[in-house]
């Protein structure tokens, strides 16, 4: 018995190692891209919608890239070390460039313009301005990021293309696996209690160290003046909000160029094939992007019936804790550790509960990955708020169904819109293990009978790179056209609402 604990002890020790620096890795690239893309109105036209397609493709996307990069050509351990920190990575960055974007683009001009009195370079802006000002909104973000990597460390210390496997020698996605394949019920049990362990360790002494030391750099001015108005029914409140004015030619054309681009290298690809494929292959495309528009279609409705779930129960939990309870910080900090076991490592133990049901597990897979970015986006956006909330419902006399409908309801808009698109998001990336894990020795945990991550799971396994292609490539047209005719359009309704 303490062989197992040790061995699991372990084995956990080498995965944190691998996080921890896929999260100093992560943290680095986001804090400058962030800021780069804040402070330059192109990089934001050109990067920012690219951002926007990389955190919504599931981690599969990314596996072939991982496998010739750094399996190949780096020896033995080494590449396949460097693969599974790269593929955390990938679940990581895209919220912490957000988190730091948002946070640079919200400073005061005035900043701008001292810094310019001042003479300042650019390395004394960065030291003294940006770098401060973007450090509590990265620590916002970064115990979410920790949380998502967590949530692939199975996916990715185990994966496999064709006929080839690849596994680290140490590491807890390993004894989990092993534990479920084996059906060794202790072995799973001290597992998951020596994860929790860890997860309330790193909470409590990593991040709530960062956190201390980021708040320092919260800018009360900002807090103050840099939020717009808007009224309801005679009450006021305030939300930040940004608006970038393209009076440039170049800016409104840029703003296009990333979608263009995606669009004409489909195309262009699309076309080459036409000419130089043979009837046979031109058959094989057809059938494949016909069964990738099944494979999405029944994702789709997956992802969104879960979405709606989602609603009815982080709105009124979020409000219950921002609002009612007055016990936002004991709240956060529960919800955060919870938020950092993820459903991974609960598959057995989720998959008795839904009785073999593989689209009842899918749905509880799709609800757990998405809940949690709901519920912070809603009180991070919140955050802000008019500390004369309770004055103001006691003045004009609101209470019960009445506040909710006038007050709660409507300030947890805009967080729950920012919160949609990134928990939709991770609902398409936990495609890959809704819809299909497999712990080896043909055991395979879930699988539905079509789904997008079952698909891209299968076209892996079988070394079929041409339909994963085809798959990511109507999954990319996918994300852009929600992306523009759904997130925009109500992100500029609730503009125009709270304005």
């Amino acid at each position: 018995m303490l062989s197992m604990i040790f061995s699991v002890i372990l084995d956990t020790g080498y995965s944190w190692a691998r996080m921890l620096i896929a999260l100093a890795i992560s943290m680095v690239i986001g804090l400058f891209t962030g800021i780069a893309v804040a402070r330059s109105r192109i990089l934001n036209r050109l990067i920012m919608p690219l951002v926007d397609v990389l955190q919504t493709l599931p981690i599969l996307a990314f596996f072939p890239f991982a496998i010739y990069l750094f399996v190949f050509y780096l020896p033995g351990s080494i590449g396949i070390n460097a693969a599974v920190i790269f593929l955390i990575i990938t679940s990581m960055l895209w919220n912490l460039i957000f988190g730091v974007y948002q946070a640079v683009i919200s400073l005061p001009s005035e900043y701008g313009e001292l810094s310019r009195i001042a003479g300042l370079n650019l390395y004394q802006r960065l030291k003294k301005i940006f770098v401060p000002a973007a450090l509590p909104r990265l620590s916002e973000q970064m115990s979410l990021s920790w949380a998502i990597g967590l949530f692939y460390l199975v996916t990715s210390e185990i994966f496999s293309t064709g006929t080839k496997n690849y596994a680290v020698v140490h590491g807890i996605g390993v004894e989990f696996v092993r534990a479920a394949a084996t059906g060794n019920f202790y072995l799973y049990v001290y597992s998951i209690i020596v994860f929790v362990m860890f997860v309330i360790a790193t909470r409590l002494l990593l991040f709530e160290g960062f956190d201390r030391f980021a708040n320092r750099f919260y800018i009360n001015e900002y807090k103050k003046r840099k939020r717009d108005r808007f009224t309801f029914n005679g009450l006021s409140m305030k939300f930040s909000k940004f608006k970038i004015k393209n009076k440039d030619l170049l800016l409104r054309v840029s703003r296009y160029v990333v979608y263009v681009i995606i669009a004409a290298v489909i195309a262009f690809t699309a076309i080459k094939l036409v000419h130089f494929v043979n009837i046979s292959l031109a058959y094989t495309l057809i059938k494949y992007e016909g069964y990738s528009v099944l494979s999405l279609a029944f994702s789709f409705l997956r992802v969104w019936g879960a979405f709606l779930a989602i609603l009815l129960v982080s709105i009124p939990l979020s409000i219950h804790v921002i609002f009612l309870s007055k016990k936002i910080k004991k709240y956060m900090l529960v919800f955060q550790i919870i938020a950092s076991i993820p459903a991974t490592i609960l598959l057995p133990a989720i998959a008795e509960v839904a009785y073999g049901n593989s689209n009842l597990l899918a749905f509880i897979i799709y609800f757990l990955s998405g809940l949690w970015y709901v519920i912070f986006s809603i009180v991070a956006t919140t955050k802000y708020l008019p500390s004369n909330i309770d004055e103001v419902k006691r003045i004009f006399h609101l209470n019960g169904i009445i506040a909710w409908k006038k007050i709660y309801l409507k300030a947890v808009i805009p967080g729950v819109i920012t919160g949609a698109v990134t928990g939709i998001a991770a609902e398409w990336n936990a495609s890959i293990v809704a819809e299909y894990f497999s712990v080896g020795n043909g055991k395979v945990l879930t699988s539905v009978s079509v789904g997008m991550g079952k698909a891209l799971n299968v076209a892996l396994a079988d070394g079929n790179l041409l339909l994963m292609g085809v798959l990511l490539a109507n999954m990319v047209v996918m994300i852009i056209l929600i992306n523009y005719f759904v997130w925009r359009r109500l992100y500029n309704k609730v503009n125009s609402v709270y304005s």
